[in-house]
């Protein structure tokens, strides 16, 4: 479960990162950046997020191997990803060598995620939620 606090800490704040750059992109007037800001939030905010419920209502499958490689190489590799899109979008290529080889990485790590997925998460997972579900009354 560890895993999936650690990703919802940090999805809330590539929303933070997300939204201040779309305030700051419309104070300015300057929206080159929407690229990084659209990935900062879909992947940081949104699936960042999704991992994390994911990971916190089946624990089995945040306790692995699959989720730790996971986490970790998400976490490298996305905001290095993002420095080199945001440095690119603006023109500058200097840091180009960071969009080679980082969103590739990332999408190794969404493929751990699937593959730990795949492994771990068996139908009576699910069963048992609906159940356990179904007995709780608000």
């Amino acid at each position: 479960m560890r895993m999936g606090i650690w990703f919802l800490k940090l999805a809330a704040l590539y929303f933070l990162i997300g939204v201040s750059m779309g305030l700051l992109m419309e104070i300015m007037e300057d929206h080159s950046l929407a690229g990084a800001h659209a990935h900062i939030n879909l992947l940081g905010w949104a699936s960042m997020g999704l991992f994390g419920f994911i990971y916190i209502l089946f624990p089995k499958a945040s306790e692995t191997l699959l989720a730790k490689l996971h986490f970790w190489l998400y976490n490298v590799s996305f905001p290095l990803f993002m420095l080199g899109l945001s440095f690119f979008l603006a023109g500058n290529t200097s840091l180009t060598v960071l969009l080679m080889i980082f969103p590739n990485l990332l999408v190794l790590s969404v493929i751990l995620f699937v593959i730990n997925m795949f492994i771990n998460l068996k139908a009576e997972d699910v069963a048992h939620l609906l159940k356990k579900s179904e007995t709780t009354s608000i």
